[in-house]
């Protein structure tokens, strides 16, 4: 594990829209990701790959959609 005092900026709107809209995942897994997010410090999608909330072809989508906005 990695110790550090700053934290990972909190996942945008559009990015949590794109992962509701465009993903369908539901509104409860991504506030489940969102808080496991904030309280493990790491990226989000990471996060919601690594409690199975998403699958890892959805978290290359999403990786390629941060990548290009």
């Amino acid at each position: 594990m990695i110790t550090t005092n700053s934290s990972i900026d909190k996942p945008s709107e559009d990015l949590c829209n794109f992962i509701i809209d465009k993903l369908g995942i539901s509104q409860s897994a991504l506030e489940l990701g969102i808080k496991r997010s904030s309280l493990e410090n790491t990226p989000l999608p990471i996060v919601m790959w690594s409690y199975g909330l998403i699958t890892l072809t959805q978290l290359k989508i999403i990786l390629m959609w941060l990548k290009d906005n």
